[in-house]
């Protein structure tokens, strides 16, 4: 179990601030001290160090820090197992990007619940960053998520890759063009934590441009409403394919090839890393996926 010192040194590693850490756990700023000083001497390592009168984790403390935000999580889901246990239910507590959730996932869980019927299944929608957080703090066990995460962090799997595109209404801009030909239309696009945006983000950092550079900007955290504004004349978005499908089918939306864009992404099954569950995350994704 995780103890009392443990949760001190998680709360220091939140507020980077002894101070900010006593106020949050409602103990003495000395009592802080004791017990990182207890760690510290536990693991013969400083955890802490000052540089430029800023706090900040040594190496050591950093590893520490990953293993305890795992264990903490573990111990939430070994909690959440023995409740099921005693009243002969099963749970599922997962989050999943938008993406995911709304075009992806939704024939794959119907086709778990009808192989499990009872399960409790809670599932969060949001952003990567967002969900990353929730992995974090043990509010998720894991996610789907098709942007970019620490590879250091997290155990993953990819179980699939899928091709990222701009679409638009017909007729709006040049079926075939290259990038610069773009810049002097609106761009619908996902807010700051979206894993499609930050795709966006970095293929336009590779033709030395930014989203700034378009002539205007909408930004909206809701796919079915971005495909909307699209559809409707309003502006120009990238996507993966997969969420425009039905659009892209029936004419509403039409694919904008830019020259040198060929770009796949893969959507990746995560989880905290060294998690004592495991191999139960992989066999839910098997079986999800």
């Amino acid at each position: 179990m995780i103890d009392f010192r443990t949760e001190t040194f998680l709360s220091v590693c939140r507020n980077m601030s002894y101070t900010k850490a006593a106020a949050e756990l409602n103990i003495t700023q000395p009592a802080v001290s004791q017990h990182i000083s207890y760690l510290e001497d536990n693991y013969s390592a400083k955890l802490f160090e000052y540089k430029s009168r800023t706090l900040r984790l040594t190496e050591a403390g950093e590893e520490l820090y990953r293993a305890a935000l795992t264990m903490r999580h573990d111990e939430g889901k070994l909690r959440e197992k023995i409740k099921n246990l005693n009243n002969g239910s099963k749970s599922l507590i997962f989050g999943a990007t938008r993406t995911i959730g709304d075009f992806d996932l939704p024939p794959k869980l119907a086709r778990y619940l009808k192989n499990n019927p009872g399960t409790t299944i809670k599932i969060r929608l949001d952003n990567t960053k967002r969900l990353l957080e929730m992995l974090d703090t043990g509010e998720i066990d894991f996610a789907l998520i098709e942007g970019y995460f620490a590879k250091s962090d997290y155990g993953y799997r990819a179980y699939s890759s899928e091709p990222f595109a701009a679409v638009a209404a017909p007729g709006l801009c040049p079926e075939e063009c290259a990038l610069e030909q773009l810049l002097n239309m609106t761009l619908i696009v996902r807010e700051n934590g979206s894993g499609s945006r930050r795709i966006l983000e970095r293929f336009l950092t590779e033709r030395n441009s930014t989203i700034s550079d378009f002539k205007n900007v909408v930004e909206i955290n809701s796919i079915h409403a971005i495909k909307s504004l699209a559809a409707a004349g309003c502006g120009l978005t990238f996507l993966y394919k997969s969420a425009a499908a039905a659009e892209l089918k029936s004419g509403k939306l039409v694919e904008v090839k830019i020259k040198y864009m060929n770009l796949k992404h893969d959507y990746s099954f995560v989880w905290r890393k060294g998690s004592i569950y495991e191999d139960e995350y992989i066999e839910i994704m098997r079986e999800l996926t």
